[in-house]
């Protein structure tokens, strides 16, 4: 076997591996079982609630909030309180839902602008108060510190009364307050923007005679495991940025953090110096807890084993109030899609800090973040993600070009040498030594690298799994239409060969089931067309097994791939067609013209007459 069908059989080989692995680590997602686990909630005690700092003049919050009753495992008349309690409305361009005025809880809440299912016409819910499947809220509050008992701050189950404002929306903040009766009142105005960023400023004014020790918090609280896609490649769970240094746990990680009395279960604390913000991240929506930036404040992640809750804080300095004076403190909470342009808005214009990193951009960032940025300006200039990627797909090509051009010409070259190949293996017989000295000596003599052939086919593995990653992860993407049948390209090809594309009267096999496997739409069929074609480009190998995967390979990645995202299969196809046509016309400029056609004819007539 020489060295240009080793080095072609070893890249071959090597993406078949890599594919094959991505099939299964990373298989069709399958609906995590729901939590039945009834959920309801009590409010802290003050042990609970603890006044003791960490060293560094942060008071330790509330160690969860809305844990279930220890002997019942329901509190239902907190539950019912939570339902029953009055509401204010939030009405803005992207979100629509309500804030409870039992904690002043961001309970309620969801995207106006994204859609379920594709066909459906129910919006995406992000948040949903206790008492629902699936409880995941904001709440905020004040810790005590000194002589201050849990009671006499609020917390997440403090009746607020509405001071001013109706309705929230990006024109019309809304204040709450709560007097304590026993010299502190409480304020809370909450404001809203076109998009998905809520300010929350909290304010602590002191009408007694003693001063007052207190730390304002912020929690993001979600009971249950949370459902999630399932693929190695996302990351879905915790995201935090700690001054610079980026953190990601999975809620399964959540169990493994040290266990800590003082929280009331397994926490993890960091001290965050001056920029930061903590939350959960899901695939394509988020909801984080983001400081005054330059702000101190400790972050904490938090699993409450007994009531299976996934807790995020935010936790202020401590702050002493005289009497008669105020004390106020102002935070974010970002609550909403991970749209690209709208969180570097807010990592540019509002000072977050590296807050476009909480978009999962995989290990090739490198390739992933000007990929997706190409992709996004293409898509602003046409209009349709499907026609970017074909774009794209050509500028990856014309970027690679120079080296491509070399790997063709080498390839050309090598088919120039293939005469004086087979002399070689006919003066050489059965010693392989002597065939291995005389083929680098000819390489040698003619200026041809045999590697170079397979250089840009490894090359192009990082790249695809960066366009990957965009396609998967990337909210844009998300029930993006092409052209015809194609209506979302983040999702596979819905066509099926099994009902003749639509010609039969029956519905293609559901993803993930038994069938799916074998169901390929129209893109994957072109897709492993493609690759065929572009083989016929290549000298059949002499060796019978060799030329038997060679054949075969087109048609195992035409499977491989065939429930991957269209758009990766149709930027794959792009390629693979852009490929053949680089090399069709660089080999024909160096004097070798490729009969690719006859190729296949010949390979009938062989396959026929073996028939």
């Amino acid at each position: 076997m020489d060295d240009q069908n080793k080095n072609l059989i070893l890249a071959v080989v090597l993406s078949g591996i890599v594919l094959l692995g991505w099939q299964i680590f990373f298989p069709a997602p399958e609906p995590a079982p729901q939590n039945d686990t009834p959920v309801a909630v009590t409010e802290t005690t003050g042990s609970e609630a603890g006044t003791a700092q960490d060293g560094q003049g942060v008071a330790l919050a509330p160690p969860a909030v809305d844990t279930p009753n220890e002997a019942t495992g329901v509190d239902a008349q907190t539950a019912d309180q939570v339902s029953d309690a009055p509401r204010v409305d939030v009405e803005t361009p992207s979100v629509t839902g309500s804030i409870s005025l039992v904690g002043g809880r961001i309970d309620d809440l969801s995207l106006k602008d994204y859609k379920v299912s594709l066909d459906g016409d129910e919006i995406v819910t992000l948040l949903a108060p206790v008492g629902s499947e699936a409880p995941y809220y904001a709440v905020y509050g004040w810790a005590p510190g000194g002589t201050l008992e849990a009671d006499q701050v609020p917390g997440a189950n403090t009746l607020w009364t509405v001071e001013s404002g109706e309705t929230l929306t990006p024109d019309s903040p809304v204040t709450l307050m709560w007097d304590n009766g026993a010299g502190l009142v409480f304020r809370r105005t909450i404001s809203v923007d076109d998009n998905y960023l809520f300010t929350v400023a909290q304010s602590v004014e002191n009408t007694g005679d003693a001063a007052a020790r207190l730390a304002a918090y912020g929690i993001v609280a979600r009971h249950g495991m949370p459902e999630t896609s399932r693929y190695f490649v996302l990351h879905e769970g915790l995201v935090r940025l700690s001054d610079k240094e980026l953190d990601e746990e999975d809620y399964k990680d959540f169990e493994d953090f040290g266990a800590d009395a003082r929280e009331g279960g397994n926490a993890s604390v960091i001290q965050v110096e001056a920029n930061g913000w903590t939350g959960f991240t899901d695939k394509n929506w988020m909801t984080t807890l983001v400081p005054m930036p330059g702000q101190s404040f400790a972050s904490v992640a938090k699993y409450v084993a007994g009531a299976e809750i996934y807790q995020v804080e935010t936790r202020m300095p401590t702050q002493e109030v005289a009497p008669g004076a105020t004390a106020e403190t102002t935070s974010y909470l970002f609550a909403g899609a991970k749209e690209w342009e709208t969180i570097k808005h807010y990592q540019d214009d509002m000072g977050f800090e590296r807050f476009v990193d909480s978009i999962d951009w995989g290990w090739f960032w490198f390739f992933t973040k000007p990929i997706f940025r190409i992709l996004h300006a293409l898509h602003g200039l046409i209009g349709n993600m499907g026609w970017s990627i074909l774009i794209l797909t050509l500028i990856i090509k014309g970027v690679m070009l120079p080296l491509a051009y070399k790997s063709y010409v080498s390839m050309a070259r090598m088919k120039e040498l293939q005469p004086e190949m087979e002399k070689l293996k006919e003066q050489a017989g059965g010693d392989r030594e002597k065939m291995q000295r005389g083929m680098m000596e000819l390489y040698k003599k003619n200026k041809v690298n045999p590697a170079s052939g397979c250089l840009p086919l490894l090359l192009q593995i990082p790249v695809f799994f960066s366009l990957y990653k965009v396609i998967f992860v990337t909210i844009e993407l998300r029930h993006a239409p092409w052209i015809g049948w194609i209506r979302d390209l983040s999702a596979p090809d819905p066509s099926s060969i099994l009902n003749l594309f639509g010609l039969l009267p029956f519905a293609p096999p559901e993803p993930g089931s038994a069938l799916a496997f074998v169901s390929l739409g129209v893109l994957p069929i072109l897709l492993g067309i493609s690759m065929w074609l572009q083989q016929k480009l290549n000298p059949a190998p002499t060796d019978a097994s060799q030329a038997m995967i060679m054949a075969w390979m087109p048609w195992v990645f035409m499977f491989m791939l065939g429930n991957f995202a269209s758009g990766l299969v149709l930027y794959w196809i792009c390629n693979n067609t852009i490929t053949f046509i680089q090399q069709y016309l660089i080999m024909r400029s160096h004097g070798h013209k490729p009969d690719v056609f006859g190729n296949i004819l010949r390979s009938l007539r062989l396959r026929k007459k073996d028939a």
